[in-house]
């Protein structure tokens, strides 16, 4: 039974959808091709890639990753510990540098890649001259390519401090010293493209890291995204994806902690004096319990003005057996005991009220519960207790905090769960008309490029030109894109599902509650046997005790007179007894 009622649903659900597009169109639609990478329609309308070309632009440090990037770039071979869990990790994560198998954008334009799924990665580079921002613009620049998407794992790139003893390059984990750590990250509820700077207190020579408060979503995806920040010596900073501004303000007023500690903190020697009162308010002493108050007074007594109405029907039972109701052909009183009609309610009773009545109960005027004293403002209190304030042994102002950390390497040390994650055109330096004119010649280009493939691999259907925005037809809107879904899926199912996400998603959603719905409706009628069935009845004969439901029941009325319906169940009970023969 509960499998055909679940097939029964699941059909209604998807016919249903069925319905909603023919009623809405009136007409059939030609069927549509899903395009993707390999066949012959989509290689021949795919667009023509331009050839790399290396970038003239200088910078104190530029990589696009083109020959001999192994003397440039040195694989980690440390250990990374969690000392929580007592877990050593190390990054095993394999690096190389190709050309894309997602949607290329430029003939022979390579990137790092992230080879390894699952896996902790860590990679540096020297720059070729330290970059030392005192009172300058730092611009920090690169793209991303998740191929295989970003479930799981970071993107962020890491500008390592510079050090008199040198970077071990070898030994590069999350540990090394870094000044500013940039980029995008996702998983599970964090989705954000970080921004943090460490800086150290002048006075304690303690570094702190300072995260950016409210950081913008990450963008990832298949196609190529540009992240650049921008942090000027009027200590702004700006954060831009694909170029468009996605945040901006103040490095001293939108990071935490502070840049800049308070000049007063708490005294950590002072303590709270044991005398100390910080309950406002206390029972009024001097109060006595008026000498009328009655603590025993029942909050509900019997309403004595009540009476029994005139149309009363006391002989009359709430419920009375359904005298239209037919004994079964296939009803076997052996086996299936005594029949009881079902009952229903008695039409007498549709205006007037039946059974015993009985006076109904009201609120007693005279309750006012147990006394207790009012309160009074507390003559002993002092407030609440707060230690007193000291000078900040470790204050310091810095009002220049873009003044960064000297940065002498670069590095992405990062750990995730997709592989194939490319990183591109690096741009380390102080002048944003040369990161833009970078992007110019190759973000911008190769974007276009991917855009115009991925249209191709999912091409927008004849049959949702013209349709209206969700906004302006949201009913229109969801019944174009459930339309082509199902046209999609008559010939290629699969395709369908994957092609279209969203829509799948959207479907999936909807069955799923039906389904539920259907296996609650189905729980309901199954579980509990309706009177006057033979299961109901079997189960009635298996005893020849008297039970609760063998004795008179009272039908006591509510406040306004009328049998309640608890009382009023007790009389649909009724129990056969019938003689078991022994065997």
């Amino acid at each position: 039974m509960t499998r055909i009622s679940l097939g029964l649903v699941t059909l209604l659900a998807l016919s249903s959808a069925v319905s909603i597009v023919n009623a809405h169109e009136g007409h059939d639609h030609a069927q549509q091709k899903f395009n993707i990478p390999g066949d012959e329609e989509y290689s021949a309308n795919a667009p023509e890639l331009q050839d790399f070309k290396a970038t003239s632009i200088k910078a104190p440090f530029l990589e696009q990753f083109a020959d001999n990037w192994t003397a440039r770039w040195t694989a980690s071979e440390a250990t990374k510990e969690t000392t929580a869990e007592g877990e050593v990790f190390s990054y095993v994560g394999q690096w190389n540098v190709e050309e894309p198998t997602v949607y290329p954008g430029m003939k022979g334009d390579k990137g790092l890649v992230a080879k390894s799924p699952a896996a902790h990665h860590a990679i540096s580079a020297s720059l070729p001259e330290v970059v030392d921002n005192k009172d300058k613009t730092l611009v920090v620049q690169y793209e991303v390519k998740a191929q295989t998407g970003l479930e799981c794992g970071g993107a962020y790139m890491k500008l390592l401090t510079d050090s008199p003893e040198g970077i071990k390059f070898k030994e590069f984990s999350n540990d090394t010293p870094y000044t500013i750590m940039f980029g995008p990250d996702k998983c599970g509820g964090t989705n954000k493209v970080h921004f943090i700077f460490r800086h150290k207190n002048p006075i304690t020579g303690v570094y702190e890291e300072k995260h950016l408060q409210s950081a913008p979503l990450a963008k990832l995806g298949s196609l190529t995204n540009l992240y650049t920040l921008i942090v000027k010596p009027d200590q702004t900073y700006e954060i831009k994806i694909n170029g468009e501004s996605a945040s901006s303000g103040s490095l001293l007023e939108d990071f935490q902690p502070p840049v800049n500690p308070p000049k007063e903190i708490d005294d950590p020697t002072d303590s709270k004096p044991a005398d100390w009162v910080e309950t406002a308010q206390i029972p009024d002493p001097k109060a006595t319990k008026p000498a009328d108050w009655d603590e025993d007074a029942p909050a509900r007594i019997l309403d004595e003005k009540a009476v029994k109405p005139s149309d009363w029907l006391e002989d009359e039972l709430a419920e009375i057996p359904d005298p239209d109701a037919v004994k079964p052909e296939d009803w076997d009183d052996e086996e299936d005991g005594d029949w009881v009609p079902v009952s229903v309610p008695n039409p007498k009773c549709e205006s007037n009220g039946c059974g015993k009545w009985v006076r109904p109960y009201i609120s007693n005027p005279a309750y006012k519960g147990k006394w207790s004293a009012p309160l009074i403002d507390n003559p002993e209190y002092k407030g609440v207790w707060a230690p007193r304030k000291i000078a900040n042994p470790a204050f310091f102002e810095d009002l220049h905090p873009s003044n960064f950390e000297k940065i002498g390497a670069v590095g992405f040390e990062i750990w995730t769960m997709q592989k194939d994650i490319l990183f591109d055109n690096i741009y380390i330096g102080h002048s944003v008309a040369d990161a833009e004119a970078l992007a110019a010649e190759t973000w911008e280009i190769k974007h276009a490029a991917e855009k115009k493939q991925e249209e191709l691999a999912n091409p927008k259907p004849k049959s949702l030109e013209g349709l209206p925005s969700f906004k302006e037809d949201p009913v229109g809107f969801l019944v174009g894109h459930l339309r082509e879904f199902i046209e999609l899926a008559r010939e290629d199912p699969m395709n369908a599902i994957h092609s279209r996400p969203m829509v799948s998603a959207v479907l999936a959603a909807i069955i799923g509650v039906t389904l539920g719905l259907g296996l609650i409706l189905v729980g309901l009628l199954t579980a509990a046997p309706r009177a006057g069935t033979p299961r109901a009845a079997s189960k009635a004969k298996k005893t020849d005790e008297v039970t609760a439901d063998d004795q008179d029941n009272e039908v006591k009325p509510n406040a306004e007179g009328k049998s309640g319906s608890k009382d009023e169940a007790a009389l649909r009970k009724r129990t056969t007894v019938v003689e078991e023969t022994d065997e």
